[in-house]
């Protein structure tokens, strides 16, 4: 008989492991949902109407052309001018990254030096640019 009885009985305690469990899973969804809306925040900046930019340009491309003629961003220069300017840019901006441009009939010298002064000026992040060649 007295089995009878505790079937009938309501429960005295309520099982809060399911609700902990739950509690654990949504906890851990909101945190990595957190630290991705963080990292990719999206912003849409204003843009001035006749200001000039102050913003250093990111990526300075140094050319060498066929007859050894080296330039950066298109304003011809020796060497020694080359690694003036490329020290003063690096002053202003540490991570500067160069892309050198070397025409395939340029004596392999020249490309070297121009390498072996971004070398001395410290820059870290140097592309080569080649051109894509498309298959038939």
């Amino acid at each position: 008989m007295s089995k009878v009885q505790d079937e009938d009985k309501p429960y005295d305690d309520i099982n809060i492991t399911p609700m902990l469990d739950l509690a654990y899973v949504l906890m851990v969804i909101f945190i990595i949902m957190t630290t991705a809306s963080v990292q990719g925040m999206k912003v849409d900046l204003p843009r001035a109407s006749s200001a000039a930019s102050l913003a250093v340009p990111r990526t300075k491309v140094v050319s060498v052309s066929a007859n050894g003629i080296v330039s950066l961003d298109a304003v011809p220069l020796s060497l020694a001018e080359l690694e003036q300017r490329l020290r003063d840019l690096k002053a202003t901006q540490a991570d500067l990254p160069v892309v050198l441009r070397g025409d395939r009939a340029v004596q392999y010298e020249k490309v070297m030096a121009v390498l072996d002064i971004c070398a001395r000026v410290g820059i870290q992040s140097i592309g080569l640019a080649a051109q894509r060649v498309v298959a038939n």
